[in-house]
């Protein structure tokens, strides 16, 4: 295995790019585009990167298919870090066109929810086509199959356009989670502000089934931060279920509540346990009465005090 390479969603000029050169390990690093997430993943599957960053989910267009169901199938693999990346988009162009001379666009599907409403304002009657990735788009356009790609604006530079509009985005705010993702191994120890990802397939179509599974996070005070449900594959009906919660797999609250998930689900598969980007110990909720560490550990010796008779 290479552990010095990482790979990322390319090609240069992405988003993925600029929020993997966010990491200070980046600079130490060999960075190699891929031309999709699952490229960008089996790279790490089959030892040729020791970590590849995808983005898993927008603020606006939520979780990023390809790399929730790359992660949920396949050899198993393990998140260790994440990065959230303000998205902006510039409007990238070749040298000399004006914005009434644009007729096609592109970029990558999910830039175009976070830039539709510009569009309609600005460009009601430009075409848009998908492209594999943003940085793409402003290669395809370098190479003259369309008028303007939606990327950043750093990418300009890269492909030779000129950015003929910045700072486009429907929502303010809006922000792109990216993940570090590498082979399983032990966890990082828990800081305090932490993230637990996991996903879980229903043992049988029933009512009340979703409701069993979150039960088993609400009762022991885990607050839940993304749920989404994915398809199988194994035909209509059939869903498996990406969630990120808040805690450490150590936390026993966390702990207990995976352990009875696996009591009831035919299959669940550990993402892993990160710290939250952009969170402190000082900014985390104070747990609920009876969910601290302590309180299941005085729970557990009331019990064995029970069994012995001494409760």
């Amino acid at each position: 295995m290479s552990a010095t390479r990482y790979t990322y969603l390319g090609p240069e000029g992405t988003f993925t790019e600029a929020a993997l050169r966010t990491l200070p390990e980046a600079a130490t690093r060999e960075l190699v585009p891929m031309v999709s997430v699952p490229a960008a993943l089996d790279a790490v599957r089959n030892g040729e990167a020791a970590a590849a960053l995808v983005p898993i989910e927008n603020s606006v267009e939520g979780g990023v298919t390809a790399t929730l169901d790359e992660l949920a199938s396949g050899e198993p693999l393990m998140i260790y870090r994440e990065v959230l990346l303000p998205i902006a988009f510039a409007l990238l162009v070749r040298p000399g066109t004006k914005l009434s001379e644009i007729k096609t666009v592109t970029g990558h599907p999910v830039a175009q929810p976070q830039v539709r409403n510009w569009l309609r304002a600005h460009l009601p009657e430009a075409v848009w086509e998908s492209a594999a990735s943003n940085a793409d788009g402003a290669r395809l356009v370098r190479e003259g199959r369309f008028d303007a790609a939606f990327a950043g604006e750093f990418a300009a530079a890269t492909y030779g356009l000129d950015a003929l509009v910045t700072e486009i985005h429907d929502a303010e705010n809006a922000e792109t989670r990216f993940v570090l993702v590498g082979r399983p191994a032990r966890p990082a120890a828990p800081t305090g502000a932490d993230k637990t990802s996991v996903v879980l397939w229903l043992g049988d179509d029933h009512p009340g089934a979703l409701l069993e599974l979150l039960q088993e996070f609400a009762v022991r005070g885990v607050n839940l931060m993304l749920i989404q449900s994915r398809p199988t594959g194994a035909g209509i009906g059939n869903y498996c279920f990406a969630v990120d919660a808040e805690g450490h797999i150590s936390d026993r609250r966390v702990g207990e509540a995976l352990m009875g998930l696996k009591r009831i689900c035919p299959k669940v598969r550990f993402l892993g346990s990160y710290p939250r980007a952009g969170v402190s110990v000082e900014d985390v909720s104070a747990l609920r009465r009876g969910t601290s560490d302590v309180e299941f550990m005085e729970a557990s010796d009331w019990l064995t005090r029970a069994q012995d008779g001494r409760a």
